[in-house]
C-alpha cells in the first residue's frame, strides 16, 4: 500500500526503551513491552507516527540464577546488522562541550494492512568519537547518573535533531513515555528561538513548545522519576542559562527533574489507568493529569492455539479487537482445548528446563514480571503450612515464577531468593520453578499456559500491570490487588478475583498486611475448588476474561484513545 513520506508523519514517540523484536535486546520489562505493543498497534491503526530510542549495544543482561537463587548477570550482545538498517543520516549532540557524534540503525514495524512505522535507534558507537562516548548507547540503565543524563541528551536533543535530518519537518506532537526523554522540550526551544531569529530563550518560546508536548508518566516509585543535581546538568548541558531560567526548569532551586520538565512543557499529560492518573495528581499537585489506561498488542500475545480459534469464530479480531466481545459464544470445550494446547506447551517447556516434571492436569498459578520489591512476588509464601494445606486438603497447585531484578537492585535479587527458600520448603508438597531468563517468548508462553494469573503489587504503586492484560486475553482469569488497571478490569467471580481491599486515596490507611489472608482465602475457597469442582464455569469466566478485558485492555482501543485525546489537538 502506498505509505506516507516523511513529512507526513505527524507524531513522533520516544522512550529510554522499546521491545519490539526479542533479538533487539533494548528492553527490561514493562515500559519497553508498553513500547512496542503501542508502536505496533500504530502500524495497525495507520496512526502517522514515528519512534526513537538508543540502540543499546550490548542489551540488557542474560539473567542466570545459582543454585542459592541469587541472580547473576551475563553479557547480553546483539546481532545489530543482522536487525537493523543502518542510516545515511548523521547528527550531532554537544555534551560537555564536546561534540557527539550520532548515527541512527531503522527497523519498520508493518501493520495488518502494510502499513508501516519506522523505528530510529540512535548510536554513538562510532570512530569519530572518544572511547568514553562511544558507550554512551551501549548499556540500558546502565552506568550512574551522570551516564544517565547523557544518555537522556542523546535521547531527547539527538532524537529531534535526526528526525530532522530524515526529513520530520511537520511533526505536530511529540509522545514523551516517561520523562527519560524529556530533554527534547530543550531542543524544541532552541527551533522556536531559531524562528524569531533569536540565539537565546524567552518565556514565550515555552507556550509554543508546550502546544507540541504529549507525557505519559508511568511509575509512582521514586526512583523511577530521574533527577539529576543542576551542577551536573549545568555540566553537561553547558551554561545555558537562558534554559535554566525558564519557569518550570530548576525543580526546588537545585535539580533538573525530568518528570517535572515533562509537566511542566506538556499540553497534554495522562496516567496509564484510572486509578494511577488520580494518584498522580496526588503526588504532583497542580497539575492536570489525564489517564489512558494501557493495553496489549493483542495479535502479539494471544498464543497459538487462541489465534486459531479467534480466527474460526471471529475472523476480524485482528483488525478490530473490541470484536473478541463475541467470545462468549465460542463453544466451551473448543476454549478449553485451545488453552490445554497453550498449556501444555508451557508445561513441557518447564519440564524440559528444570526437570521439576509439573503435570498439565494440576492447577497452576503464574507470576512473571520485573523483580521489584513493591511487587511483592513473595506474598503467596507468607504463610507457607497454609498454603499446603490448600494444596493437600482443596486441591493441587503447582507455581510457576519468573522475572529480572535490575543488576543494581540488591532487595530485589533477595526477593527471587526468598522465592527459592520457599521452593524448597514446599518440596514434597507444592512444584515451584522459578525460570530463569524473562524475556518476550517467555512471557507469552506464560501469560497463555497457566491457569491463573496472580499479581500483588502494594498499592497504589502499580501503575497498569500489562501482563495480566495478556493473560486475559488468553482466557486466564486473574487474581489481583485491586490496584493499576485491575480496578477497572476485575468482576468479581467473572473475570477474575481481587485481593485485599480496594485504596482510598494515597491508601495510607490500607492495611496492606490482610492481604496475604485474603488471597489464600480466595484459593481455598473459591478458585481451587471452581477449577477442580465446577470446570464449566470456570471456562465461562475465561470466556469473560476475553469478552471483557481482551476486548478493551488492548493497545488498538488505547491507541484510538491518544488519537481521539492527545494527539490532534488545535
Amino acid at each position: 500500500m502506498q505509505q506516507v513520506t516523511n513529512n507526513q508523519r505527524s507524531i513522533a514517540y520516544f522512550s529510554m526503551e522499546i521491545g519490539i523484536d526479542e533479538k533487539i535486546n533494548t528492553y527490561s520489562g514493562g515500559l519497553g513491552i508498553l513500547a512496542g505493543d503501542t508502536i505496533r498497534s500504530s502500524a495497525d491503526l495507520k496512526v502517522p507516527m514515528v519512534a526513537v530510542t538508543l540502540l543499546y549495544r550490548k542489551g540488557y543482561f542474560h539473567q542466570k540464577i545459582e543454585a542459592d537463587g541469587w541472580q547473576r548477570e551475563e553479557p547480553a550482545a546483539w546481532d545489530v546488522e543482522g536487525h537493523l538498517e543502518e542510516i545515511p543520516q548523521k547528527t550531532i549532540v554537544i555534551l560537555e562541550g564536546r561534540t557527539i557524534y550520532l548515527r541512527a540503525w531503522k527497523y519498520e514495524v508493518k501493520g495488518v494492512s502494510g502499513f508501516t512505522v519506522p523505528l530510529y535507534f540512535l548510536d554513538t558507537d562510532m570512530p569519530e568519537n572518544n572511547e568514553w562516548d562511544r558507550t554512551l548507547t551501549h548499556h540500558l540503565y546502565g552506568g550512574d547518573e551522570h551516564y544517565r543524563l547523557c544518555q537522556e541528551v542523546i535521547l531527547g536533543i539527538g532524537g529531534v535533531r535526526i528526525l530532522r535530518a530524515l526529513g520530520y519537518q511537520n511533526i505536530q506532537s511529540f509522545h514523551m513515555n516517561e520523562g527519560h526523554a524529556a530533554l527534547l522540550t530543550l531542543e524544541l526551544l532552541d527551533e522556536h528561538a531559531k524562528k524569531d531569529g533569536r540565539g537565546y530563550l524567552i518565556e514565550n518560546d515555552s507556550k509554543a513548545v508546550r502546544h507540541k508536548c504529549v507525557f505519559t508518566t508511568h511509575t509512582l516509585v521514586p526512583a523511577g522519576h530521574d533527577k539529576f543535581p543542576i551542577d551536573m546538568a549545568r555540566k553537561v548541558l553547558g551554561q545555558r542559562e537562558d534554559f535554566f531560567a525558564l519557569e518550570g526548569v530548576i525543580h526546588d532551586g537545585n535539580s533538573l527533574n525530568m518528570t517535572r520538565l515533562a509537566l511542566n512543557f506538556s499540553r497534554y499529560v495522562n496516567g496509564v489507568a484510572r486509578k494511577h492518573g488520580e494518584a498522580s495528581r496526588l503526588i504532583f499537585t497542580g497539575y492536570f493529569i489525564n489517564s489512558i489506561t494501557n493495553g496489549v498488542h493483542a495479535a502479539t500475545w494471544v498464543s497459538e492455539p487462541f489465534q486459531k480459534l479467534f480466527d474460526k469464530h471471529i475472523p476480524i479480531w485482528k483488525q478490530d479487537n473490541f470484536s473478541l466481545r463475541y467470545a462468549l459464544s465460542i463453544p466451551k470445550q473448543e476454549i478449553w482445548s485451545a488453552h490445554m494446547q497453550a498449556k501444555k506447551k508451557l508445561i513441557d517447556f518447564v519440564n524440559k528446563e528444570t526437570g521439576v516434571l509439573m503435570d498439565e492436569n494440576i492447577l497452576t498459578i503464574g507470576f512473571a514480571r520485573r523483580a521489584a520489591t513493591y511487587k511483592r512476588a513473595d506474598l503467596l509464601f507468607q504463610d507457607l503450612e497454609r498454603l499446603k494445606r490448600i494444596s493437600t486438603q482443596v486441591g493441587d497447585i503447582q507455581i510457576i515464577y519468573a522475572g529480572k531484578a535490575h543488576p543494581r537492585d540488591y532487595e530485589a535479587k533477595k526477593l527471587i531468593q526468598h522465592i527459592f527458600h520457599a521452593k524448597q520448603s514446599l518440596n514434597g508438597n507444592i512444584k515451584l520453578v522459578y525460570l530463569e531468563n524473562y524475556n518476550m517468548t517467555l512471557g507469552a508462553m506464560i501469560t497463555s499456559g497457566v491457569d491463573i494469573w496472580l499479581n500483588t503489587p502494594e498499592p497504589p504503586l502499580e501503575a497498569s500491570g500489562t501482563s495480566g492484560m495478556k493473560a486475559a486475553l488468553n482466557g486466564i482469569p486473574n487474581l489481583s490487588v485491586l490496584d493499576g488497571w485491575w480496578i477497572e478490569g476485575n468482576i468479581e467471580g467473572v473475570t477474575g478475583w481481587s485481593i485485599g481491599e480496594p485504596v482510598i486515596g494515597n491508601g495510607e490507611n490500607r492495611d496492606h498486611s490482610l492481604d496475604a489472608d485474603s488471597l489464600y482465602d480466595k484459593l481455598e475457597k473459591m478458585i481451587v475448588p471452581l477449577f477442580y469442582n465446577n470446570r464449566d464455569q470456570f471456562i465461562s469466566m475465561m470466556a469473560h476474561s476475553i469478552a471483557i478485558n481482551g476486548s478493551f485492555f488492548n493497545t488498538h482501543r488505547m491507541m484510538q484513545e491518544y488519537v481521539l485525546n492527545a494527539y490532534f489537538i488545535s
